[in-house]
């Protein structure tokens, strides 16, 4: 067959490019985010914390500058701030979450929807992410329903997978995305604060109180497909895809009393351990060292990181455990001082402020979040 002299361009530029030895699970099309409308400022849950815990914490001005520690300027609730100050039973929180987080997850599923150039019609599978209420049928039934999708749209509801959630959700989701001739539709979303126990006075609570926050986040992603070669200023260049290759699990042994609920009579009453950041410092390298053989590459390929940012220490163990600059972390930084931790969907609001500033070069990129189990999930991806 003869080649016009533009098929001709076009296959040299695609022959040159092309990393068959690499092959995608998926493409992302889209991220969106959405957050609650109640807007916090740190001084003032600082103060609020003051007030509630000055009771039962001996010498708490000692303890508050926690606050300013998290480097959090503001957070997003899915209540005010005076709402938290009173006792609530389960069953009343528990119907917030079902509220609030169908309301921001509606939100953050027509942007992605939206940006994707898709109509819910087109979604052939929608996957859940959540850990911090209950609903039984779960809320991707409600979603799905409300966006006005097919009613044989595949459903995959995921609980309790804490703060690692949104990258494990994004790896389950390019698995099946492979399964369906269809988009996928991936939603990550948290009400941290509604999980907030007003009789617990401990400083672990105290912690949490420094940190925790709400958000919703959505990803459409399909199979991965050849890409277009289309032409800029300068000839022609292989079309933008942000490219999922691969993925990497981890459990620790024996690990579970760093992360995770201890189911109380008010609901769900966070566990978190002060020795994350020196887990990190400890696991990390060997992680990516492992991830890496796993995925045929060697570490100093990876270029750009998207990290889930568990706290402002949490940060700094990656820059040191990896050998890299802070600056490294930035856009991590940046989601956690506007927004603070909102477990699952925290790394997925990196991911779209990172996509923003970013312009795509084909390097490879590692995405990645640690969770109750004590998890650790990793994805290998292109951009």
């Amino acid at each position: 067959m003869q080649l016009s002299p533009l098929d001709f361009e076009k296959h040299n530029i695609l022959a040159l490019t092309e990393q068959p030895e690499t092959q995608a699970l998926a493409e992302i099309l889209s991220v969106a985010t959405a957050v609650p409308p109640h807007r916090i400022e740190q001084s003032d849950v600082r103060q609020f914390a003051k007030t509630l815990f000055g009771e039962s914490i001996r010498k708490i001005d000692r303890l508050l500058p926690i606050f300013e520690n998290t480097k959090i300027e503001g957070r997003n609730l899915a209540q005010p701030l005076d709402w938290y100050g009173s006792p609530h039973t389960f069953p009343e929180a528990n119907a917030l979450y079902v509220e609030v987080a169908l309301d921001i997850s509606l939100q953050a599923a027509r942007d992605a929807i939206a940006q994707a150039n898709l109509t819910p019609a087109d979604i052939g599978m929608i996957l859940f992410v959540s850990s911090t209420g209950l609903a039984t049928p779960s809320l991707d039934g409600a979603i799905m329903q409300a966006l006005g999708m097919s009613p044989h749209t595949q459903r995959v509801p995921i609980w309790g997978l804490g703060c690692a959630g949104g990258v494990s959700g994004l790896a389950r989701a390019a698995q099946l995305a492979q399964t369906v001739d269809a988009p996928v539709l991936l939603i990550a979303t948290e009400l941290c604060s509604l999980t907030f126990q007003h009789n617990d006075r401990s400083k672990a609570n105290l912690i949490a109180t420094s940190l925790f926050s709400d958000g919703a986040a959505a990803v459409v992603l399909q199979k991965s497909t050849p890409q277009d070669v289309v032409a800029n200023g300068n000839g022609w260049q292989l079309s933008p895809q942000f490219e999922v290759l691969g993925h990497h699990s981890t459990l620790f042994p024996e690990s579970e009393d760093i992360m995770g609920w201890d189911i109380v009579t008010g609901g769900l009453k966070v566990r978190i351990a002060k020795s994350i950041p020196a887990l990190v410092l400890r696991e990390m390298a060997p992680l990516l060292n492992a991830a890496c053989s796993e995925w045929g590459i060697d570490a100093s390929e990876i270029q750009h990181f998207v990290a889930h940012p568990g706290g402002a220490k949490v940060l700094e163990a990656y820059a040191e455990s990896l050998e890299t600059s802070p600056e490294t972390f930035r856009h991590a930084l940046k989601v956690l001082q506007k927004y603070g931790n909102m477990s699952s969907p925290t790394v997925l609001f990196v991911l779209a402020d990172y996509l923003q500033d970013v312009p795509p070069t084909g390097e490879l990129g590692l995405m990645f979040a640690l969770g109750p189990g004590f998890s650790a999930e990793l994805i290998l991806f292109r951009w």
